[in-house]
């Protein structure tokens, strides 16, 4: 994808993919609350007509590079363009009636019962997740969207909202938020941070994998970003922690929320990306989808002394 190609995708329908609808209208700007930021009161605003979108609270604004820029928090425009080509498989055009909306949300009757659907327990399976692990962590949800029927694994945030996934469907149901996971008992001294769930069902697994005996899921707590755009609200519940371990994408956005991170805790932090230097994330390190799977072998199965994930 280039330049020009993702300028031609509507901001409105690339955000609608993302889980976002809009507030309100007034002419051709639709208002939304903020993507990037938390906020009660709509202060986002989309101009359909120029392609625009400008944060009032943020102030800042732009096309939807410029959006992706502040989603994926990277300048990197291949990586940008790569994002952005990703997401546009789930991108269908979409029309906002504010009227109903009131009534009728775009997740419509949702129904949220225990992970037992055979296909998305086969979704799993071919990310390489275990599928106890899996059943404890998510959820099954049904729910209508634009009218039609779907199923997906819904994955909870402290919000009330939840991370969707399916074979063709990548998004949310707001509010969009981390997920914050503490043990019971004791306060723990330690948290692990990951973008994304299915890397934390990967950390899971491969504990499980390489310490079947003793795999100490409960000995620390985990920060889920659920986007690199919540960083902010991580670093806000992190501060409680003496040990931060950041499992993040080996990309510019991962790099720059390991950063911040740093940045706001210093000594505290480590980055543990370099263990799955090779791999895109900790998902394809579980998998063994790059250099090591051209060469017949599985990372999963070779645990490194000193550093075992």
């Amino acid at each position: 994808m280039n330049i020009e190609e993702a300028k031609k995708i509507p901001i409105t329908d690339y955000l609608h993919s993302l889980g976002y609808s809009p507030a309100k209208q007034q002419g051709a700007n639709l208002w939304y609350k903020s993507p990037l930021r938390e906020e009660h009161e709509a202060s986002f605003k989309v101009n359909t007509e120029r392609e625009q979108w400008y944060d009032f609270g943020a102030g800042k604004g732009g096309n939807i590079i410029a959006l992706a820029q502040e989603l994926y928090c990277s300048d990197h425009l291949p990586y940008l363009l790569n994002r952005i080509a990703e997401q546009a498989q789930h991108v269908r055009p979409v029309s906002f009636s504010f009227r109903q909306q009131r009534s009728a949300p775009s997740f419509q009757h949702l129904e949220v019962r225990d992970l037992t659907h055979p296909a998305l327990l086969r979704y799993l399976q071919g990310r390489g997740i275990d599928l106890t692990l899996a059943k404890r962590e998510c959820r099954e949800l049904r729910f209508t969207h634009d009218g039609k029927p779907y199923f997906a694994i819904g994955f909870p945030n402290v919000a009330g909202g939840y991370e969707v996934r399916n074979s063709f469907f990548k998004g949310c149901i707001a509010p969009k938020d981390i997920t914050h996971i503490r043990q019971q008992g004791e306060p723990r001294e330690k948290c692990l941070v990951f973008e994304g769930f299915m890397d934390y069902l990967s950390f899971l697994t491969l504990r499980t994998k390489n310490c079947p005996a003793m795999p100490n899921l409960d000995r620390q707590d985990y920060v889920i970003l659920n986007s690199t755009a919540n960083v902010q609200k991580a670093i806000d519940v992190l501060g409680q922690y003496e040990r931060i371990h950041c499992l993040l994408d080996n990309d510019g956005a991962g790099f720059r929320t390991t950063q911040a991170i740093t940045a706001e805790y210093s000594y505290r932090v480590r980055d543990f990306s370099h263990n799955y230097r090779e791999y895109s994330d900790l998902n394809d390190y579980l998998c063994g989808r790059k250099q090591e799977q051209k060469n017949g072998q599985n990372p999963v199965l070779r645990q490194k002394k000193g550093r075992g994930i």
